[in-house]
């Protein structure tokens, strides 16, 4: 069947980046010419529906000596080539689909080069080919006896649903205050059970896009191991409805650069932050990647979402404790102007105060004198050192950031949010500042703190560090 460039310009009008998605499809061509190109509806797990192309076909492969041809079914998405395909078996009524881990009961595909996609590295042409490849090691399909056969029909309405557009189907499992937990380490788990214990969450996604080799192991363990309202999975498309969507992953690493690592950590987002934005454009990003700072620019500028909607876990931790020190130092119950660490998460980090005469409705009962401020600053600092960030204690402040977003609290935390314009910081860098959170994000400009010559300085210092190591990165 012959190519015609001109239709399928046609059929991929509303398509983001159009001619480089025919250019794909013209290689796709050459090498497997018997594919058919349609526009269906796809119905998206939130019931949500887009008109996206779809490539069927069959994958060529040799299993014990013996040649199959496995049907398979691949949509594009409109920001193809910047977000994976969606892909599945299409069996024939007598085929039976062999779960593994590869491919689940309802026939998704799931690849490494899925989870790690990232143009122009990843094409369709080299996903078909990992495809052959894996099926030639784990054979997706087995031949159907008669009675297994008539049981097939049923999950194949349902698939044929789904990928067709019928949307009497319930497939949404979306909820008023649904979270996502992106990585498969410690710090994902820690997050995903400190979310759950204060129950800021209806629904709980786990989704771990490692390779397996992530340190912990703990999405295997919450597999055997399952808790109430908590799905594990490996789908992208399974952020769909989420409320807040946190951000734990890491690369590890064997670069000597603290640059090289940066970069590894900036090539691990890219592979699924835009399609993370693209089923959640009203979602707030709550990045605990590290470091904090310059991997909520990074998740910022892949987005492509508006800055209130990004924001770090920044100094939310350290302020937290910042504060219960004053407190217990004072042996005060009643409300009192409030300290805060800002700036840069580590060892740059600054206390600074509240200033009483722009704090309008928060104005505290109680005023701390110039030099008892200091004290208090030297002390609490003082007391905080060595006290570290574990995965469990980060847990507990992103479950912190988690409830106020959700519930819509209009509390103030101490995160990393776009500072550019605050104390004259001129460059788009994130730094932790005191903002108001709610269910869209950061809510307004940064609250007013008193004004201190050293905090500016060292806030001015951390922005321009981290302003020169943020032009270095490829993005």
């Amino acid at each position: 069947m012959e190519f015609s460039v001109e239709l399928m310009r046609q059929r991929l009008g509303k398509y983001k980046f159009r001619d480089l998605t025919i250019e794909e499809l013209k290689d796709v061509h050459r090498s497997f010419p018997r594919f058919l190109y349609s526009m269906d509806t796809y119905t998206f797990k939130d019931g949500s529906q887009k008109d996206l192309l779809n490539l069927s076909g069959t994958v060529p492969m040799k299993f014990q000596g013996t040649l199959y041809n496995i049907p398979v079914c691949l949509w594009l998405l409109d920001s193809h080539p910047f977000a994976p395909p969606l892909c599945f078996l299409k069996p024939t009524q007598n085929m039976g689909i062999r779960v593994g881990k590869h491919i689940d009961s309802h026939g998704r595909i799931y690849l490494p080069s899925l989870q790690n996609w990232s143009h122009p590295k990843s094409t369709i042409l080299g996903l078909i080919k990992e495809m052959a490849a894996t099926f030639e090691d784990e054979l997706p399909l087995y031949s159907l006896s008669a009675e297994e056969a008539a049981k097939q029909k049923e999950l194949l309405s349902f698939i044929s649903q789904v990928t067709d557009g019928v949307n009497s189907v319930d497939v949404s499992g979306r909820s008023r205050s649904k979270v996502t937990v992106i990585g498969g380490g410690d710090l994902a788990l820690a997050c995903l059970l400190a979310i759950s214990a204060k129950r800021a969450a209806d629904t709980l996604v786990l989704l771990d896009i490692s390779d397996g080799g992530s340190k912990g192991g703990g999405t295997t363990d919450l597999e055997l191991l399952p808790i109430p309202n908590v799905e594990v999975s490996k789908d992208l498309s399974s952020v769909i409805g989420s409320k807040v969507i946190v951000i734990t992953v890491n690369a590890w690493s064997n670069a000597q650069s603290y640059l090289e690592v940066l970069q590894s950590n900036v090539d691990l987002l890219r592979g699924f932050v835009p399609a993370v934005s693209y089923h959640c454009p009203d979602s707030v990003l709550v990045i605990a990647s590290q470091p904090v700072e310059i991997m909520t620019y990074v998740a910022w500028k892949l987005s492509g979402l508006p800055s209130r909607q990004v924001l770090g876990i920044g100094c939310n931790l350290d302020s937290a404790r910042f504060q219960n020190v004053v407190k217990t130092l004072t042996s005060s119950s009643e409300e009192s102007q409030t300290g805060w660490v800002i700036g840069e998460q580590g060892a740059n980090k600054v206390a600074a105060w509240s200033d009483p005469d722009l704090e309008n409705n928060h104005k505290p009962g109680k005023i701390y004198p110039k030099l008892f401020q200091e004290q208090l600053t030297n002390r609490a600092m003082e007391a905080m050192k060595g006290k570290g960030q574990r995965s469990w204690s980060i847990g507990l402040s992103v479950a912190d950031l988690t409830d106020t977003i959700v519930q819509n609290r209009r509390k103030i935390h101490s995160v990393s949010s776009l500072a550019k314009g605050f104390c004259n910081i001129q460059n788009e860098v994130f730094l932790s500042v005191p903002c108001v959170l709610g269910d869209s994000g950061v809510l307004g400009d940064p609250r007013i703190l008193q004004h201190e010559e050293h905090v500016s300085d060292a806030l001015q210092k951390s922005a321009a560090s981290i302003h020169d190591l943020q032009r270095q990165l490829s993005l």
